[in-house]
């Protein structure tokens, strides 16, 4: 059994090999640097173009959802035009399902299609709106210029690749075939290419015409700290390492994030913001992640590996991820050796996005965006749509960082500032 189970392995990481052209990142690029989106400010309206970051409400799914199925999503990142929020936290999206096909073979995808009509901002009419889905965060699924939502074909999973190469194999070894027919069924699975979205799912949607703006909103946080603060976290920058590390020195993520908070305060805020603890890396979580690769989906609490800051391993570590392991936003923070003057705990952070895989020789790994700046902004979003932030501010420390490659090779580039979250 033992060896089938590694003739099994040595089949799911072909699988894997064969996945790279379906996760390959989209051409995209970096969002606004701060922890909000920044749009030119028109006469009195959004400019077409701008994005809503939305999470849904509404759970949708080809497998159970009808056509003409209302769906509801609210706003998660608050939209500027100059100092003003125009888009504030707690708006809402109301659409419908316009268009549902279920695959019906392993040649034909799935399709889905959202559109949302009308958005409401707080103590306000609703607004008519025109625009597209653009993207869907750590999705499988390829969202179409047209905001057309096309499933995964089960021909390009790994699972159908690994099913026919264990095929291939119980026909030569025909005494262990019940044996092969077992461990399929078990490890390996059917191939499931319903598009399927839970609530919670982070969204964005892209303005076709412009959206009139009547009123202004206050910012949900304060755009700058205490002075006692940024002096505290100033201190720490000044002798603090840029980048993490490997065990063996490699360099390794930039630091890109500061909190202010003790322990607890951080665990609430990364709950609250739908972020997961990533579980222990020991064989049973190691084969649930072979399990998601091979079946094309996600694995919300996947094992991450070590990186090093302080000399030791990150204290605290999240990570959010939809439904494929080859994308998730992930971050480790390390507690650094400085206080606040009120004695609050400041914590350094690096926020990286999986984008994909990253397989050739020597290195089998994920591939990650090289714009750390939009991550960096994503974490600050969710963390202030928590209602549990009391301020934020880019802060830069002395001779920041621009561009580097992480070590598996791939490029990363920065503004060289850092967000820094107090947390209320």
């Amino acid at each position: 059994m033992k060896t089938l189970c590694a003739l099994g392995l040595t089949f799911i990481l072909a699988g894997v090999a064969t996945m790279r052209s379906q996760n390959a990142p989209a051409s995209s690029t970096p969002s606004a640097p701060a922890a909000a989106e920044i749009v030119p400010q028109g006469q009195n309206s959004l400019p077409a173009g701008s994005l809503l970051y939305i999470r849904l409400d509404t759970p949708v799914s080809t497998a159970s959802s009808k056509v003409h199925q209302a769906v509801k999503a609210h706003v998660v990142r608050q939209i500027f035009t100059g100092n003003q929020v125009a888009v504030p936290l707690g708006a809402t999206l109301e659409g419908e399902i316009a268009q549902i096909h279920q695959s019906a073979n392993p040649d034909d995808p799935a399709v889905l299609v959202i559109n949302f009509t009308q958005l409401t901002l707080p103590g306000e009419k609703p607004l008519k709106i025109s625009g597209h889905l653009f993207k869907i965060e750590n999705a499988r699924e390829t969202v179409l210029k047209d905001g057309t939502i096309q499933g995964v074909r089960a021909s390009d999973l790994g699972s159908t690749y690994v099913s026919k190469g264990l095929e291939k194999l119980s026909q030569q070894l025909p005494s262990l075939s019940s044996v092969i027919g077992g461990f399929e069924k078990k490890q390996v699975g059917t191939p499931d290419t319903a598009i399927s979205y839970p609530q919670g799912t982070d969204m964005q949607v892209r303005l076709d015409k412009p959206l009139p703006v009547e009123k202004t909103f206050a910012p949900a946080a304060a755009e700058e700290l205490p002075g006692p603060i940024l002096n505290a976290v100033t201190q720490v920058l000044a002798t603090a390492p840029q980048r993490s590390s490997t065990q063996k020195g490699t360099p390794g993520d930039p630091i890109n994030l500061v909190i202010v908070g003790n322990e607890q305060q951080v665990r609430e805020a990364f709950s609250k913001a739908g972020w997961d603890v990533p579980a222990e890396k020991q064989n049973q979580s190691v084969l649930k992640t072979v399990q998601a690769v091979v079946q094309g989906r996600g694995y919300d609490t996947a094992p991450i590996s070590n990186l090093y800051l302080f000399k030791r391993p990150q204290d605290l570590a999240y990570e959010k991820m939809l439904n494929t392991f080859a994308m998730r936003h992930h971050l480790r923070l390390w507690r650094s050796p400085a206080r606040t003057a009120d004695g609050r705990e400041i914590w350094l952070g690096a926020a990286v996005h999986d984008t994909g895989f990253d397989i050739h020789p020597g290195v089998a790994s994920h591939a990650t965006s090289p714009y750390l700046d939009a991550e960096r902004a994503k974490v600050g979003a969710d963390l202030i749509d928590t209602g549990l932030v009391a301020a934020t501010q880019l802060v830069t420390p002395p001779h920041p960082l621009s561009h580097g490659t992480t070590g598996t090779g791939g490029a990363w580039e920065t503004d060289g500032k850092l967000l820094v979250i107090d947390l209320k």
